[in-house]
């Protein structure tokens, strides 16, 4: 029998809720072909293992293992283009989404609609399940600019909650970045034209179990996926990121380097101490967001950031020669150190992904 629908469900230590989720789809899809398709970042937890252990018994059940990558979109991507249903369904792995609304989804997208987006900010809806302010604020600022940029309507661009055909999916696959977390706002804006989404009001449960995965810096690659999507594609998307790191080193080695001076040290010495802190800063922000899938923690962090240090030192070395050179011409600290940190931050970016972040 051919399968009609295929839940993807993208997950990082979720192993508690893998159980519950293959037994709430059971219920909630009574009378339907289904899959579910777990798709797993190597998680330390051992959620692979809880999948494959149902899968073993219950053939709906299948799990997908990705060694040396994650993320949510690229998990979500991977286990869409591994299904051969219709209909395509993505699911949280922490049960706040309600999957007794996937009927009326599939129904939607069956009689008309692109898309179906589960909503919580339609009438029926709501997001109690944010129980921290922060999230909140997230949420809603997220929101907000996601409205901005799609120029939709759609009252929940930030949903992770939504069913499409299979076929619309892989005519946009290519499109994707396939970085970040926000994989609906990654679909909206690969399509060509504008979609048909139909909202379907679901209530926002609070987690019983795990980590939220919600944070600022979350955020921050959102941010750098609405740029990316309104460059076109043009600029790759890490590049983005590591460019708006840059960015906050360069305004780091500024402030330090003025502080510096304000001591009575001389502008050599000076720039020379802002570089390194900022050198630090821009290692500490790339290992959080720019290389978020290849993080490096414990020991491996700290022999990155010496790695890091270490290669770049070359790069320091232009950045105060040239900031030295600049500023015997000139005079202007300012635009001396922004010119000698501008770059560090090319020569960073050129060695951190062969060098410091690279797949193992």
């Amino acid at each position: 029998m051919s399968i009609t629908l295929t839940v993807v469900v993208p997950c990082f230590n979720e192993r508690a809720n893998v159980a519950p989720m293959v037994a709430a789809l059971d219920a909630a899809l009574a009378g339907l072909a289904w899959e579910v398709v777990f798709v797993d970042d190597d998680s330390p937890d051992g959620t692979a293992a809880a999948a494959r252990e149902i899968a073993r018994h219950d053939p709906r059940v299948r799990c997908i293992r990705r060694i040396g990558r994650r993320g949510l979109s690229s998990a979500v991507i991977e286990g869409a283009l591994s299904s051969s249903a219709d209909y395509i369904a993505v699911i949280d792995g922490d049960l706040q989404h309600d999957e007794t609304r996937l009927p009326l989804m599939l129904q939607a997208v069956a009689n008309g609609a692109d898309m179906a987006v589960g909503s919580r900010h339609v009438e029926g809806g709501d997001s109690a399940g944010l129980s921290s302010p922060l999230r909140v604020k997230l949420s809603e600022t997220g929101i907000r600019v996601a409205q901005l940029v799609t120029r939709t309507s759609i009252t929940d661009p930030m949903s992770g909650f939504f069913l499409l055909r299979r076929a619309l999916f892989e005519q946009l696959a290519s499109r994707l970045t396939g970085q970040g977390f926000k994989i609906l706002l990654d679909l909206i804006l690969a399509a060509p034209s504008r979609l048909n989404i139909a909202e379907i009001p679901y209530k926002f449960r609070p987690r019983t179990a795990g980590e939220s995965k919600l944070d600022v810096l979350v955020l921050a690659q959102f941010a750098g996926l609405l740029i990316d999507k309104l460059l076109g594609g043009a600029v790759p998307l890490r590049f983005i990121s590591f460019a708006l790191v840059g960015g906050f080193g360069v305004l780091v080695n500024l402030l330090v380097l003025q502080l510096a001076r304000s001591t009575g040290l001389d502008f050599a010495t000076s720039q020379t101490i802002g570089t390194i802190v900022a050198m630090i800063a821009n290692f500490q922000l790339n290992n959080q967001l720019t290389y978020r899938a290849q993080r490096l923690k414990g020991p491996r962090a700290w022999r990155g950031l010496v790695l890091f240090l270490a290669v770049c030192s070359l790069g320091a070395i232009a950045n105060v020669g040239i900031a030295r050179a600049l500023y015997a011409e000139n005079g202007s600290s300012l635009f001396s150190g922004a010119a000698g940190a501008a770059i560090g931050v090319v020569w960073n970016y050129a060695v951190s992904a062969t060098l410091v972040w690279r797949v193992r």
